[in-house]
Order: structure tokens, then sequence, then C-alpha cells
């Protein structure tokens, strides 16, 4: 069984797990507001302007509706684009799952990532490794917010790989510095200010090592000199091509924003990071404190400095935005599994743990995992809307407690993680084959409806929305862009609604229904009064 545990061919099939839970079938529900929307849009104009064989430069300048696109470089878009080519060459509206594919494949490399990361920080402890990726498997935020069509779960992909590389440079300093700048142009190419966070980390910690001579950081600084050229070049790029407006990816639309301006999650600032760290960082939870503590407590050997600066870099990173959304907190989860797979580890392999803070209380924490699962069970059959997403779960907590008790030995101890594991991950991919995983669209009107009376509307008379915020998915399956109507146009109108209201008054038009749709969509359109 041991051999089992340590088998290289394990991070293998947890990548493998990685792959199946992100592209299960659930990945076609309709795309969500705003991020989903607004990366879909991008992302087909550039597959449009690939189709129409656009030269290189203006191919790489990123347009939403037509108009410079200054918020995100257009990294992931691009790569999304390469899948989107053949809907876009005939005219079609890509299904989600092809807008989803790229994201959700980049976002997998976590878990890989996260084992060898723990590897090179723990060469003799190849079960730490194994454990910090099958955590990270496990964590409900890396594996739905990875599915979606957004920026988030690449984003730590390419920090992952940096950080890796980083730990690499004390033997290679010159290749591992060219594949650390790769995962820096990644980041520059996808939230440009969040290099800063995560490379300066990295490098500070890579300083505190003290294994690299004075030679050594000058290959190391050639070498990721090398690796941030596309990154970089594409800025210089953007710059010369849009000027000052090109400022906006690092000030009004980048870090400026979200440092400086309160916007949505603002009235919550630092607890929002936390409550999401607190509901997605289940049945793991309960060991990060304790991990925590054994970090700081080895924080003198690379081993506990690495996991513990990384978090507490990221974490300083986060919580004092101004601006917070429940993604933001994405940043902190592959540090998070960093601390607690050796942890883990320690705990299926040393059950008295030898030098571990509170490990009285540790050797405990399987009666509590025994407790969770109980709960979660009880719950299953007062919830059968949900009884079979949480009956593996339960049944994974309950075998884990009870073979990770403290009497328990060997490969007892072996089979209880894995049965957490294996519990934990079955509930997370029925989930993702419903539509619960996707629980944004409950919070909001489904726009499928108002869309079909979109596509309706004359095209050459313009078409507002009356009553409604602006809703960048309903642009999309529209295909075309639909705002808020700010003044009447002096020619005829067109206005989409929901909820069945009055006849909108317009100054000098009269408005009449051309047509109901589903759900209280209606389609009005509206001609000047002679």
């Amino acid at each position: 069984m041991l051999r089992l545990v340590v088998s290289p061919g394990l991070p293998v099939l947890l990548w493998i797990a990685a792959l199946g839970l992100l592209l299960s079938p659930g990945l076609d529900l309709p795309l969500r507001d705003w991020d989903e929307g607004i990366v879909a849009q991008v992302a087909l104009e550039r597959a449009l302007a690939l189709a129409h064989g656009q030269d290189l430069g203006s191919l790489l300048l990123p347009s939403y509706w037509g108009a410079p696109y200054l918020n995100k470089p257009p990294g992931l878009h691009l790569l999304i684009a390469s899948v989107l080519q053949p809907w876009a060459q005939h005219g079609l509206l890509p299904p989600p799952w092809a807008v989803r594919l790229v994201p959700a494949l980049l976002a997998s490399a976590v878990v890989p990532l996260a084992g060898a990361i723990s590897r090179q920080l723990r060469p003799r402890e190849p079960n730490a490794a194994l454990w910090s990726s099958a955590i990270a498997l496990t964590l409900l935020p890396l594996m739905r917010h990875g599915r979606l069509a957004m920026l988030d779960g690449a984003l730590v992909s390419a920090s992952g790989l940096l950080w890796w590389q980083l730990l690499r440079a004390r033997q290679r300093p010159f290749s591992a510095g060219i594949w650390a700048g790769l995962g820096g142009s990644a980041l520059l190419l996808l939230k440009a200010p969040a290099l800063l966070p995560v490379l300066g980390a990295g490098l500070l910690l890579l300083a505190l090592d003290r294994t690299l001579d004075r030679r050594g950081w000058l290959l190391l600084g050639a070498g990721l000199a090398l690796g941030l050229l596309p990154g970089l070049g594409w800025q210089l790029w953007h710059l010369v091509a849009r000027g000052s407006g090109a400022l906006l990816l690092w000030g009004g639309d980048g870090a400026g924003r979200v440092l400086l301006s309160a916007g949505e999650g603002s009235d919550l600032g630092w607890r929002l990071p936390v409550l999401k760290v607190l509901e997605g960082g289940w049945p793991w939870l309960p060991l990060w404190p304790f991990a925590m503590a054994w970090a700081w407590q080895q924080r003198h050997k690379p081993e506990g400095r690495w996991p513990l600066g990384l978090q507490l870099a990221m974490a300083a990173s986060v919580l004092p935005l101004r601006t917070q959304l429940p993604w933001y907190s994405h940043s902190l989860w592959l540090p998070f599994a960093l601390v607690c797979g050796p942890l883990l580890a320690a705990l299926v392999d040393s059950p008295r743990l030898p030098g571990v803070p509170g490990a009285a209380v540790l050797r405990r924490l399987p009666w509590f995992w025994l407790l969770l699962g109980g709960l979660l069970l009880v719950g299953a059959g007062l919830l059968p809307a949900y009884r079979w997403i949480a009956l593996p779960g339960a049944l994974g907590l309950l075998a884990g407690g009870w073979l990770l008790r403290p009497a328990a030995r060997g490969n007892q101890r072996r089979l209880g993680a894995w049965g957490i594991v294996a519990g934990w991950g079955l509930s997370l991919f029925l989930l993702m084959q419903s539509p619960l995983w996707h629980w944004e669209l409950n919070e909001q009107t489904a726009v499928a409806p108002g869309a079909a009376l979109g596509r309706q509307a004359e095209p050459h008379i313009p078409l507002a929305l009356w009553g409604i915020p602006e809703r960048p998915s309903l642009s999309w399956q529209s295909q075309r862009r639909l705002l808020p109507l700010q003044a009447a146009p002096a020619g005829p109108l067109q206005l989409l609604s929901q909820g069945r209201g009055p006849v909108p008054q317009l100054a000098g038009h009269r408005c009449e229904i051309k047509a109901n749709g589903e759900d209280g969509w209606q389609l009005w359109r509206c001609a000047p009064i002679p």
C-alpha cells in the first residue's frame, strides 16, 4: 500500500481527476454576469479577427463590441478565440462549454503544481506533495471557479508555475528563470498587476533561502528577463498602440480600481475573503490553524517559510482591497493547499505528530470529521434535492474519520485519508453535473428569454434596455450590445423590458408592444410622435 501512496503515477491520476471535475457535462450552463459574458465577447471578437485574417498587431489589441477593451490583457481571450474559430467562421454563437474549455484546462494545472512545489520544498517527503495535490483537487473554490470563463483559475496556475520554477532555480537558475519568467508573462497577459505580489513574494523567499550566490542571481535574472519578454512586449505594444488608455490596465481598471475605489462587496471589506475561506476550505479547514502554527515553527527552513510566506503574501494582496468580489480570494487557495498538505501527510504517516503544535488536539481531529460526516448524512436525509450530492462526502468523512482515529495504524490511516478525498471528490463531481455549481445564476433572472426577443428585434433600429441594468450575458446571447437607455434618440427606437411593467414613457415617442416573451420579457417599438 505504501508504494501506491508514493507512486509517481498518482499525481497524474489526481490531475486527470481534476480534468474530470472541471470538464464534466455541467460546463454547458449559460454564461453568467458579469465576467463570463465579457470574456466570451472579447474572445469571440478575437476569433472573428482571426477568421478575417487581421494582421498580428491588430489581433493583439482586444476589443469589446468594437470598442477598445482596456480592462484586461488578451492572453486568455486569445486562447479561447482559437477554440471558438469554427463557430466564428460560420457566424454562429459558440456554446458555453467552448468558451469555458480553455480556462478549465489551465485551471486544472493547479493540482500537479501544488504537488510539484511541495516536492521541491520536501524532497524526502513525497507524501506531503501527494496530499497537497489531493487537497487542491478537493477544494470547492478551485474546482468551481476554475471552470468559469474567468481569468482567476489560469492566474493561480501561472502563479504556481512561477513559484515552482523559482524553487528550482536553487539548482538550475538560468533555465528555471526562463520558466519563471514565462509564468510572469502569463500573469502580465492575464491580470498584469498580479505579477507584483506573486513575483515579489517568490523572490523575497528565495533570497531568504540564501542558496544562490552572485553568479546564480545573475543567471536567474537573465532567465527571468528572457521569460518576461512576451508579457512585457505586449504591454509595450499596447502602450504604443493605445497611448495613455493602456495605463488603465494598471490604474483605473487595474490595481488602482480595486485598491482605491469602493465597489461591489466593499461594505464587507476584508471580511468577504475571510468568509469565502471559511465557506470553501472544507473538509480541510480544521487543519489550517495547526498547519500555519507548524509552518511558523519551521519558518527558519524553506519547507516552513515558503508556504507560510506565500499564504501571508497572498492574504496581504487580497485583504486590503477596497473592492471585494467572491473570486478575489481565489489566489489564497494554492498556498492553503501547500500549508495543509504536509500536515495531512504527518497525520496519516506519523499519528503521534512529533513536534507539531497542538498535536494532542490534532490527533483527535478524525473524531470531528466523523461528526461532520454524520451531520452531512443527516442533512442529506432532510434535503432530498441535495441527497445524492451530499451522500458521498458524508460517507467519505465517516469512513475517513473512523480509519484515521488515534487507534488506527498503517494502511488503515492511508485508506482513511483517501476515503475523505474520494468521497469529497465524488460529491464535487456530482455537484458539477447539476445547475447548483453555477449558483450565481440563481441570484438573477435568466436572460435566455430576453435574448430570444432581442434576436427578433429589427437589426437597423437601436435596441436599449428599459428598467434593467446592463447584463453582459444578455448582450452575448442577443449578439448586440444592450445598454440601459440614457436619452431617447430622434428616430425610432426599440426597448427590451422585463416584468410586464407599464408602457414606457419617452418624451416625443409613442411606444407599443411588439412581442411578449417568457418570464415577463417584452419587446417594445417606440416611434417619434409626428
